[in-house]
């Protein structure tokens, strides 16, 4: 925690912070006692740190944090118009071949918190445009590499959405398969690469993160 910002960061000016998050902690700090997070070891060591939007626990990859008020409402309003360019990578169960989307709407199930499932009655839509990359073997199971561009932001989307494609991705103690599961340690789920604009020059801005799996 000493040492967490510079251990991850990839970018600061005046304005942000743009950070490599590592799987298995939360964006925020959840109910309870669940006081740990990104947010919280950044405000230990950056004060002003200030929250534009959010990961998975189990998601690694880029976020990026406001430094000043403006710069907050400026960027947040980029991923609220869906004016940003997110691009994901994930290692997904079976054999997949090409591209594709799913546009199905994604849903908060009540009944099995924290579980979401698709709901084609749902009003808010949800988008995700998929493409292979290379199909492997883990552990003599086959595999695929993808490339995910959600094209909205909604909960658990990409990990439903290939879910609902019959293809959930590996290591997912939600929505896999015990074997799949099992395959690896950690969600195969990575914010590889982000795009938007400068909140006070509008300089398009793009920022990559390797794949750490």
């Amino acid at each position: 925690m000493s040492n967490f910002l510079s251990d991850h960061l990839i970018h600061r000016d005046d304005d942000f912070i743009v950070i490599h998050k590592p799987a298995g902690i939360l964006s925020v700090p959840g109910k309870g006692d669940l006081y740990d997070s990104v947010l919280t070891r950044l405000v230990a060591i950056e004060p002003r740190s200030l929250l534009i939007h959010r990961l998975d626990r189990d998601t690694s990859g880029i976020l990026v944090f406001a430094l000043n008020k403006a710069a907050q409402t400026h960027i947040s309003k980029q991923f609220q118009a869906r004016q940003t360019d997110k691009i994901y990578q994930a290692v997904v169960a079976g054999s997949l071949t090409g591209e594709g989307s799913v546009d199905i709407p994604v849903v908060y199930d009540p009944d099995r918190p924290p579980l979401h499932v698709v709901d084609p009655s749902y009003h808010k839509p949800a988008l995700t445009h998929w493409k292979v990359i290379e199909n492997f073997e883990l552990q003599g199971q086959p595999v695929t590499r993808v490339e995910l561009t959600p094209i909205t932001g909604r909960s658990h989307q990409l990990r439903v959405h290939m879910q609902y494609l019959g293809h959930p991705i590996v290591g997912d103690t939600l929505y896999a398969d015990e074997q799949y599961q099992q395959l690896m340690s950690r969600l195969c789920l990575h914010a590889m690469t982000l795009s938007f604009q400068h909140p006070k020059t509008e300089q398009q801005l793009t920022f990559s993160c390797p794949v750490p799996f």
